[in-house]
């Protein structure tokens, strides 16, 4: 882990960055080598999910999402503990936040672009509010390059509003000139960590390289939010003992004598973007 307090923006202007352009970064947050344990984990993750009915979604062609359990992840602690994850979560969504999810998106050699989206439909509460209920945290397991299909977002679109969006996610295909005026393609390196609204719209665009893009997901939820309910992670009961106390207050899972591999849930999506 590195200092933080060197690569990251002041907490306020974090907060401010996610309520204004959606999205906010820590550079550097951890080593390289720290990434390159991550990618290890989640093609071990990848190559089992794979190998099951359910295990990875199709989120377009060439393109999969895997939800995984934190045990499956070496440095799950360190992620979930680190300072500049811990103070956006509690800035943003309250001293009581949940950690919900824990998955990767992979868009593989050949991935094509997604349509615009969002990952969920707006809650009331930043409807009515203008408040923010859950935050998506990333961190690419590559040196993104512009060949691979580099992640890209809309600034300032998570307050968008249209009942024409399709599963209240997928915004109709005449706005996406708009969308593409205010897109920033983002290239983020080993052991960076962003953090984004998910309703934020945004895509993965054409991966024209030969290489894969890992990127970890960590979901986390203000009370009540009500995305746990779509997600399946648990812990044994061993591992939840070797937790401390600041990390098990967060993590609101099942205990369980033995893991059961997870059956993805994300389903409209893989039927809105297409076959993997």
């Amino acid at each position: 882990m590195t200092d933080a307090a060197t690569t990251a923006p002041h907490l306020d202007a974090a907060v401010q960055d996610l309520y204004t352009a959606g999205i906010t970064a820590c550079r550097g947050a951890f080593t390289p080598q720290w990434a390159d344990a991550m990618r290890e984990d989640i093609e071990t993750a990848f190559a089992e999910a794979r190998g099951r009915e359910g295990g990875a979604v199709g989120r377009g062609p060439h393109r999969f999402y895997v939800e995984i359990h934190p045990e499956q992840l070496r440095g799950f602690v360190d992620l979930v503990d680190h300072p500049w994850v811990r103070a956006v979560s509690e800035a943003v969504l309250g001293a009581d936040y949940r950690i919900v999810e824990l998955g990767f998106d992979i868009p593989l050699a050949g991935a094509v672009n997604q349509p615009w989206h969002r990952d969920f439909p707006m809650p009331d509460a930043t409807r009515r509010r203008r408040r923010l209920t859950s935050l998506a945290f990333n961190l690419t397991a590559v040196d993104t390059r512009e060949d691979m299909g580099p992640f890209e977002i809309a600034p300032g679109t998570q307050w968008d509003d249209d009942t024409r969006f399709e599963h209240a996610m997928f915004p109709p295909r005449d706005t996406y000139p708009r969308y593409a005026v205010l897109a920033e393609r983002k290239y983020p390196r080993r052991g960076d960590i962003s953090a984004r609204s998910a309703l934020t719209v945004h895509r993965g665009t054409a991966n024209h390289s030969s290489d894969s893009r890992p990127v970890l997901v960590l979901g986390v939820d203000a009370p009540g939010a009500g995305n746990d309910a779509q997600h399946d992670m648990a812990v044994t009961r061993e591992y939840w003992a070797s937790l401390p106390g600041r990390i098990r207050a967060h993590l609101h899972c099942p205990v369980v004598e033995k893991l059961t591999p997870i059956v993805q849930k994300h389903t409209i999506e893989g039927l809105v973007m297409g076959d993997a």
